[in-house]
């Protein structure tokens, strides 16, 4: 199996349109109107057009909150903040080593944009954290992914996934890096956005519900476009078109939804106002879009349609179309644009 090497970053021998997104020829000079894949500049202006910063939502209620959610409510919210920060890091990172090994330039621009933004979201929740507890209870929340046995086996496969691609970058690797990118953002966050979300419908930590709601809709944005760079990849390398590999994938799915729905029952299980039935249903319609997505069939069919209809209230679709509980003047400044679908911010 050929491995795959860091691209040059000019290579004037080439021509400027990439021959292919792993493993081809480029000059590293990109030109926006000469693409092998047109459409990855849509994806990319989808991404930019909802840029936002952490400090700019406006915490001053969930202070004061924080220290009056029951006992149990606190407890989750600080593992949930964990779990996210623990998928989110790593998020920075296999996007740029993803960049490194990619040979279109339109890629690795995309991929910068993701790194970017998931950077943004590992600093939310240190935010969020900072804004509304001890720096020693911060501390225990952030070393969660390493100490919380619950979690650690949740993201075991994670781990050697991405780390295998690190170590050993190839088509299949990278391939195989891509399907867990998609998986963390269509699928591993839901149960932790489905938290905060449910607290807000309360009138509970409004704040940091806008903050996920934010983050929500970066890695929608984030999921569509790594599916369709794999769905490119994947035509450009038929041979790997395999039904093992396919079969690979919906394993994968099945595992990623049964960790999904224990890490739900052990974080969730005493949380008033989530049904975790409703919960466990949720997580399979998600993994049936993602499936979509990578153009694979649903795996799940008596969850093709949100069983969690409140949700549909913050943000559910790859359009970014949404309805707002609260008439927040936070949620005005993000950016509106005929691309990202908003009709009233």
């Amino acid at each position: 199996m050929a491995t795959l090497t860091r691209v040059k970053v000019l290579n004037p021998a080439h021509s400027n349109k990439s021959t292919a997104i792993f493993g081809g020829e480029a000059s590293g000079i990109l030109n926006w109107n000469d693409l092998a894949h047109p459409h990855f500049y849509t994806l990319r202006q989808r991404i930019r057009s909802l840029f936002w910063t952490a400090n700019e939502v406006d915490m001053t209620q969930d202070v004061k909150q924080f220290a009056n959610l029951s006992k149990v409510e606190q407890e989750a919210f600080l593992k949930i903040i964990g779990l996210l920060a623990t998928l989110d890091g790593p998020q920075t990172v296999i996007a740029m080593k993803i960049a490194d090994f990619a040979t279109d330039p339109s890629v690795k621009s995309i991929m910068a944009t993701i790194a970017d933004q998931e950077s943004e979201h590992n600093h939310s929740y240190a935010y969020v954290l900072s804004s509304v507890t001890t720096l020693d209870k911060q501390m225990v929340s952030f070393e969660m992914g390493r100490t919380d046995e619950v979690l650690m086996k949740r993201n075991a496969r994670i781990v050697d996934i991405y780390n295998e691609f690190a170590e050993n970058p190839t088509i299949e690797t990278v391939l195989k890096a891509m399907v867990y990118t998609t998986l963390l953002e269509g699928l591993f966050f839901y149960s932790g956005f489905a938290f905060f979300y449910n607290l807000a419908r309360h009138q509970k930590m409004v704040g940091t519900s806008t903050m996920i709601s934010y983050i929500n809709r970066d890695e929608l944005q984030h999921g569509k476009a790594i599916s369709d760079i794999f769905r490119a990849a994947l035509a450009e390398n038929p041979e790997y078109n395999t039904e093992a590999f396919t079969e690979w994938i919906y394993d994968q799915f099945r595992h990623s939804v049964e960790q999904e729905l224990i890490w739900s029952r052990y974080v969730l299980g005493e949380i008033e106002g989530i049904d975790l039935d409703e919960m466990a249903g949720y997580v399979k319609y998600r993994a049936n879009k993602m499936l979509r997505m990578l153009g694979l069939s649903e795996i799940y069919p008596e969850f093709t349609d949100n069983p969690m209809k409140w949700i549909r209230a913050y943000v559910d679709n790859f359009d970014d179309t949404k309805t707002d509980f609260f008439e927040q003047t936070s949620r005005q400044y993000v950016k509106t644009s005929d691309l990202n679908g908003f009709d009233d911010l």
